[in-house]
């Protein structure tokens, strides 16, 4: 809607008086409402863009990689130059057909083609065996419990993608030492690709429709440490939307902010998991909202333990299940710290409602009012199945990860990865 009006509202309500925000609104914002209401907008021209299939230009590698970036069409570093020879080298990885639609994506509404997989694939720096990958993960994008409209917001919280399933092995995706650091083409490409499509697919512009406060650098996509998922025998993190165990599979999820939990002690469960617990509680903040207030039960934190933390908690015979449930039961805070965050440090549930009074309204869970003490503990999530737990990392550390995630502004969604019929085969011609 290129000639929409627009009324400005002068800096930001929360931090006006009620004066500054009067004088504010009357000075400013209705004058422009009434304006924009009586006078004609000047015309402006929507904008036009190629057609999928178009060349839209012809040069060499730097002229190339200028025009890319003056049209916000590349994440600033260099792409590979997508030429027709090198998309259609990655349509033979899927049994799709180009013009094959796999979602709609906002806010530019645009629909998401296999073709506009290969394309900022080919940018991106993947190769053409990530394909299958490439159109499970636009699909996620799409689905509509994911949110991708809310990829712009504030918070500028970054998606990550999680590979389940042979695939895995079959791209060389790293699961072990440096699981969350670039440095292997599968997964730093991948999580390159991601960003690029929501630039170019879905339509988040760098100081235009992306308005990340500070956000961050996109993601590499993490492969699940398949060999001790399947010694500990505990489900793939995909199993959480219903995928099963040797499946191809992929999950993505908007998180907010994360920390490391270093030199985790313990030779059982009962030592280890107080550590985590406390690392989940500390990386959760304003994201409580989405446990209680703004999207009830919508809060899925993840924790990431290595290869070995995953061993011993499963050796004192803990299944997945029960490391969800301890954490419920006691990764805990008092419920003043939690109503604080929901109400007093942010307005994001005005009225400074309390957490007793939102389980009277039947807006919260009873067991966020067990009592009336200001410090009892209440839990950082509505249910212990809320808690998300994969395994990765290096093998030989005892270290941790956990992520506050961004609630109902990017739910956890899961997709299966389809390979080719004759994937084997392809598989075979790349040795």
């Amino acid at each position: 809607m290129p000639n929409i009006p627009l009324a400005q509202v002068t800096g930001h309500v929360d931090v006006q008086t009620t004066d500054e925000l009067v004088s504010n609104v009357v000075g400013i914002t209705v004058p422009a409402v009434i304006k924009a209401l009586t006078e004609d907008p000047a015309p402006v021209a929507a904008p036009t863009e190629p057609k999928p299939q178009d060349v839209v230009f012809r040069g060499n590698f730097d002229e190339i990689n200028r025009y890319f970036y003056e049209n916000g069409w590349s994440d600033g570093l260099p792409i590979v130059p997508p030429t027709r020879d090198r998309v259609e080298a990655f349509l033979k990885f899927t049994d799709l057909g180009p013009d094959t639609v796999l979602g709609q994506a906002q806010p530019d509404n645009r629909i998401a083609t296999v073709w506009g997989a290969a394309v900022n694939g080919v940018m991106a720096g993947c190769r053409p065996e990530y394909m299958p990958v490439m159109v499970a993960a636009l699909r996620a994008m799409c689905n509509e419990d994911y949110g991708v409209e809310h990829s712009g917001n504030t918070p500028g919280a970054e998606t990550l993608m999680i590979v389940n399933g042979p695939i895995t092995q079959d791209l060389g995706m790293n699961n072990a030492q440096g699981a969350l650091r670039d440095g292997v083409q599968a997964n730093t490409s991948l999580g390159r690709w991601w960003r690029l499509c929501l630039k170019n697919i879905a339509g988040f512009r760098h100081h235009q429709t992306d308005k990340a406060t500070f956000g961050g650098t996109w993601k590499v996509a993490m492969a699940e440490h398949e060999e001790t998922r399947e010694e500990i025998n505990w489900p793939p993190f995909a199993a959480e939307f219903g995928h099963t165990a040797g499946e191809n599979a992929l999950s993505i999820a908007r998180f907010t902010g994360g920390d490391v939990v270093t030199s985790v002690f313990g030779s059982n469960a009962e030592e280890i998991l107080p550590y985590l617990g406390d690392a989940l509680v500390r990386i959760s903040a304003w994201q409580l909202v989405f446990t209680v207030g703004m999207a009830t039960g919508t809060y899925r934190p993840l924790l990431i333990l290595s290869p070995i933390l995953a061993k011993t908690i499963a050796k004192s015979g803990w299944s997945k299940d029960q490391v969800k449930q301890w954490l419920f039961d006691n990764a805990r805070l008092p419920a003043s710290q939690f109503e604080r965050y929901m109400g007093a440090y942010t307005n994001l549930v005005p009225g400074r409602r309390t957490l007793a009074d939102m389980v009277a309204n039947g807006e919260a869970p009873a067991v966020f009012a067990e009592s009336d003490d200001p410090d009892r503990p209440v839990p950082i999530v509505c249910q212990a199945s809320d808690f998300l737990i994969a395994v990765a990392g290096d093998p030989g550390r005892t270290n941790a990860f956990v992520m506050s995630h961004n609630g109902q502004l990017g739910y956890t969604v899961g997709e299966a990865i389809p390979t080719p019929q004759n994937w084997p085969s392809l598989l075979e011609d790349l040795d």
